[in-house]
């Protein structure tokens, strides 16, 4: 699309305003609304921000602003909010592309991987919940019917809530999303999306763009959707599990090779891969699950349903989904994201260690397609099997002695996340929980 052709598509679709959109370090959406008329400034001068504003971005108050430029190939309607536009900018500072913009952080990494005709391509699964806040403000399944113990595609869960999924389906759609399957996962008032993967880069502007619409269609009915990763002690957390591959000339599956010796279907380049997310999970860690809550999902234990479905050992399967890694033959399936994530730092992330496991031959070793939430830490010590990282201060010490990720995203970029994440971290520390008083104040 060129500046005429985005020009009649704005004046076509009646479009008044148009959102100068980024994110933050957290991956948050960060916008300007910029009138229908002012549209051409979004792709020369940019949209300006003070920098100092905005979570993460290692400037000052006095600092030049940061420059948000508008890459025209994004620009789309947001089909919730008639009359509005939105485009994906990437920063300037001062006329230069600034390294603290995860989006082009992640588009750098893609290049390197295209220097090699390779395309990275990732599916993303978002899941979610839909709440409300009751009275005595308790939060709690907007649907107040959907209270079973195991309620994983459950219709009556799913039913009941069509509207809000048949909204965000076609606000999804109509912006090219193609979305195959809806269901209700494994807690009460959580639900999955899935729709068809693409390059890393459209997959993370997607994922950005599919919580702005969740967020707004659940608000305007009268919800919550929330992308914490675990609201609920007893009850599953939500993942963003990333689907993974390489493809080639051709779109080729540079992962899929049907003589694999384990019958999963991964090509050498596909384990060697693999051998890198394994080699730097627990710095990978902080990145793919980076806020507090993050790790009440990460834990080693149950739910009501019988299992926590998430990922704390550091292990591969077949489909296995008690590993870290699950081969849905031919592919990778990383399941240690979760809904806080920068999707672009994330991504950039995932791929700086699976590339490095290409570039040095790591073998990932042989897979473990058993239930590891059965074993006991003896057995797993015997196994070889390492725990992911069970709170973020550790996450951080990981990712801070990890150098691959400040060498390949930028140390500056690295530095800066781990100063926003430690000071949560500390924050968190100090708080003191209804927990603690009711365990502690009468107790000496």
């Amino acid at each position: 699309m060129n500046l005429k052709q985005a020009q009649k598509f704005l004046k076509d679709s009646n479009v008044r305003y148009v959102l100068a959109q980024f994110v933050d370090i957290h991956g948050v959406a960060k916008t300007k609304s910029v009138p229908v008329s002012h549209f051409e400034d979004i792709l020369t001068a940019g949209a300006g921000f003070a920098g100092f504003a905005v979570w993460g971005m290692g400037m000052g108050p006095h600092d030049a602003d940061y420059m948000a430029i508008g890459d025209l190939s994004t620009l789309s309607l947001v089909p919730w909010q008639p009359g509005y536009a939105r485009i994906v900018c990437e920063g300037t500072v001062r006329g230069k592309p600034y390294p603290f913009d995860t989006r082009r952080v992640l588009k750098d990494m893609t290049a390197k991987a295209l220097a090699k005709e390779w395309t990275v391509n990732i599916g993303i699964e978002p899941e979610f919940m839909l709440l409300v806040r009751r009275a005595d403000g308790s939060v709690g399944p907007a649907d107040e019917t959907d209270v079973l113990e195991k309620p994983c595609y459950d219709y009556k869960g799913l039913s009941r809530n069509r509207d809000f999924l048949e909204r965000l389906v076609a606000s999804l759609q109509a912006v090219g999303f193609d979305v195959y399957q809806i269901d209700h996962e494994d807690a009460n008032g959580q639900f999955e999306i899935n729709y068809t993967y693409s390059d890393a880069l459209t997959a993370a502007d997607r994922y950005v763009l599919f919580r702005m619409a969740a967020g707004e269609i659940a608000r305007d009915m009268g919800m919550i959707c929330t992308f914490m990763p675990k609201p609920f002690r007893h009850r599953t957390g939500s993942g963003t599990h990333m689907h993974l591959s390489l493809s080639g000339p051709g779109r080729a599956n540079l992962f899929h090779d049907d003589k694999d010796k384990f019958g999963m279907g991964l090509s050498k380049l596909g384990y060697h891969f693999l051998g890198g997310l394994l080699k730097h999970a627990r710095g990978l860690c902080a990145l793919l699950a980076p806020s507090v809550n993050s790790y009440k999902r990460l834990v080693v234990g149950e739910s009501l349903s019988g299992a926590t479905w998430a990922p704390a050992y550091i292990t591969f399967g077949d489909n296995n989904r008690t590993s870290m890694v699950r081969i849905p033959y031919g592919r990778l399936e990383c399941r240690l994201p979760d809904p806080s994530c920068n999707p672009y730092l994330a991504a950039a992330a995932v791929i700086a260690a699976g590339m490095d496991g290409v570039a040095n031959k790591i073998d990932p070793g042989a897979p473990q397609n058993i239930n590891l939430y059965e074993l006991t830490p003896a057995e797993l010590k015997k196994r070889g099997i390492g725990l992911l990282p069970q709170n973020l201060g550790e996450a951080l010490a990981e990712l801070e002695a990890d150098k691959l990720f400040a060498d390949q995203l930028g140390a500056g970029l690295i530095a800066e996340f781990i100063k926003v994440k430690r000071m949560e971290w500390i924050e968190y520390s100090r708080h003191v929980s209804d927990w603690e008083l009711t365990r502690y104040l009468e107790f000496y």
